[in-house]
This record gives structure tokens, C-alpha cells and sequence, in this order.
């Protein structure tokens, strides 16, 4: 007798194939509160023009939708998940012990995340990194020694900032955009003052150092938001002396009521962005489960109606709400005609 071992991939293809008869008729996506009104624009356009259900769409926040993206095949669990960052190794991993093995990964184009304050606050109209490490850092330099901060107001550090209690709303953990956040303004500025090389001739190894530069303050100067930019703006309404952090699409909608600043003298636009001058952007993503396509009607086509030129190119509907055309859109539209899926 010989016997066949099936592994969890396996499985749970014939599962889903089992099933295929009996699937339901609508796509079902989740994630990033980012990627959410530009897929949201697709959806709605999608269900107008082809002869398929208007795919369901929620947010929730990058990992969380991954989370409910990896939990499995079958049309019990999502087809895609939206990102403002990209997938990481343990999340694939996650995935792949779930039976989640081919997964096709779809840049979208760029986004970049802004600093605004409410429009008839105090003026911040510039800032740079080392001046949001200063004010959110449980540690900073003063005099050239590593020190509990001692800062209260913008001003305390940066005498062109406001004389203003220092309060920022930012991205919680769960979101995308607090990667963005840590990796390319408060690491940055710990790098850029000097932490975290005296972090490192204090004794800390170099990656406690690196950690402990993304730390931020627990005295309620650093309010984490879980929600999405809408709870970031209702804060900020509430709140004329705070800033908070936003997309950029969200906040070139919010004009009437928000005031945007530079960062390190640039100042955030889909120019600045495509060309790398603005030095907080990131790329865009959604993840599409390769087992769910043939089985859940319309996905594929959904995927390659998002990335065509008609809609992600530069002269297309995302791209007047916000989004940075990619540069190399036709290797991704190449790449999910194909349905290639990442190397796991």
C-alpha cells in the first residue's frame, strides 16, 4: 500500500476547489485604512462596469487585514488584503502554516504621510526629523549627553516651532503607517542627533539601540490612534495646538481644515513623492490569494481593473485622490496577468 502526504497547501486547495460550485459571488478584502478610499474608488468602478458584485471592502489596519488575509483558504476568509507596507517574513510564514502558500503581491503606487495641524491652530509649517525625535523620545541629546527629555513645548528645542505644549497624534501600532513613521522620521532623527550612537557606547548592542530609538514618550504627548485618519482629524479638531499624522490623499481632501508642514524642507505633493525629494512616502500594496482565483468570481479581474493605466496610471482616477502613479505599473500588471506569486 502507499500512501500520499498532503500537506496543508494541499488540503486546503481541495478544499477550496470542493467548494468552488458553492462560493460565494463577491470579494471580499481587508486592511490598510491607507489603501481603503483608493479601493473603495476601484470597487465602486468595478461593480459599475464588469458583471460582478461590487467587492466588499473594510479597513482595520495593515496587519490586522494580513492577520485575516494568512488565517486560511476558503471562501470563509478574505481573498485580498490591503498595505501600506509590505508583507513581512513572519506574516508569510503565518500564512504558509495556514495553507496560505501562493500569494501575489500588487503594488499599487506611492503615498506619502504628512504632518498638519488644525488650519487656525499654531504655526507649524516646518519640521524636520530630529525635531519630532526631540519632542516624542523618551531620551534625547542635550549637550552632547544621552538624557531623560526634558522638553515640554515645540520651542523648548527649535525656536522657530510654537511656544505650544507639545501633542501628536500618531498611527497606532497596528497600522502601516507607524512602520513609516518610526523607520523614516523617529529613526532618523535618533540617527541624526546622535542617540543612538551614544545608545550604542552607552553598552546597548546595536539592535537594542535601533529599538530603543523607536520608542516615544507615555506621558500623553504621543497619543496612539487605532482608528483611521478620520479619528486622527477629529482629534486635531479637538485640539487646536496638536498635530497629527496623515496620508497624504487623506490630507489634500482635508485642506479646508487642515494645514500641512514641510519636512526637512520639502514639502509633501505627488511630485516631491514620485521623485523621492519628500522623505516620508512609501509604497502601496494588496495581497492576493492565488488559490481564491477561478474560485471567487472576479478576483483576478478586480486585480488587473486596479493596475490598469485607466485607473492607477498617472492621468487616472487614484491618482486625483491622491495616489503616485508607479513608475513600473506595467511589470505589475504583467506580473498579475501572469498570476505570479511571491518567492515564500
Amino acid at each position: 500500500m502507499s500512501f500520499v502526504k498532503l500537506t496543508a497547501s494541499t488540503l486546503a486547495l481541495a478544499a477550496v476547489s470542493a467548494t468552488a460550485a458553492h462560493a460565494r459571488d463577491q470579494v471580499q478584502i481587508a486592511g490598510s485604512s491607507t489603501v481603503l478610499p483608493y479601493a473603495s474608488i476601484v470597487a465602486e468602478a468595478f461593480g459599475e462596469n464588469f458583471d460582478f458584485p461590487t467587492p466588499v471592502v473594510e479597513s482595520g489596519g495593515s496587519s490586522a487585514g494580513l492577520k485575516r488575509f494568512c488565517q486560511g483558504v476558503g471562501e470563509e476568509h478574505t481573498d485580498i488584503a490591503n498595505a501600506s507596507r509590505a508583507i513581512r517574513e513572519k506574516e508569510v510564514k503565518a500564512c504558509a502554516e495556514n495553507g496560505v502558500t501562493d500569494i501575489i503581491e500588487v503594488r499599487i503606487g506611492y503615498d506619502g504621510i504628512v504632518f498638519a495641524s488644525q488650519i487656525d491652530g499654531p504655526d507649524y509649517t516646518t519640521f524636520t526629523q530630529t525635531d519630532i525625535f526631540n519632542a516624542l523620545a523618551p531620551k534625547v541629546m542635550v549637550d552632547g549627553a544621552l538624557v531623560d527629555n526634558p522638553y515640554k513645548q515645540w520651542a523648548d528645542f527649535n525656536p522657530d516651532l510654537p511656544a505650544e505644549d507639545i501633542l501628536a497624534f500618531i498611527p497606532g501600532t497596528k497600522h502601516g503607517t507607524r512602520e513609516v513613521f518610526e523607520e523614516k522620521v523617529v529613526a532618523a532623527g535618533c540617527e541624526a542627533t546622535g542617540a543612538m550612537e551614544a545608545m550604542i557606547a552607552g553598552g546597548m548592542s546595536e539592535d537594542d539601540a535601533e529599538d530603543a530609538c523607536l520608542a516615544v514618550m507615555s506621558d500623553g504627548r504621543a497619543v496612539d490612534i487605532d482608528g483611521d485618519y478620520t479619528e486622527t482629524l477629529a482629534s486635531i479638531d479637538a485640539n487646536a495646538n496638536a498635530i497629527g499624522v496623515f496620508g497624504l490623499a487623506f490630507y489634500e481632501n482635508n485642506t479646508d481644515k487642515l494645514k500641512v508642514a514641510t519636512m526637512a524642507g520639502v514639502a509633501p505633493s505627488t511630485e516631491t513623492i514620485s521623485t523621492g525629494e519628500y522623505p516620508v512616502s512609501r509604497p502601496l500594496f494588496f495581497y492576493v490569494k492565488k488559490a481564491h482565483i477561478g474560485v471567487i468570481p472576479g478576483l483576478k479581474e478586480y486585480a488587473e481593473f486596479f493596475i490598469s493605466d485607466e485607473i492607477a496610471g498617472p492621468d487616472g482616477p487614484l491618482a486625483e485622490y491622491g495616489l503616485v502613479a508607479d513608475p513600473e505599473l506595467e511589470a505589475t500588471q504583467a506580473a498579475v496577468s501572469a498570476e505570479d506569486a511571491m518567492m515564500n
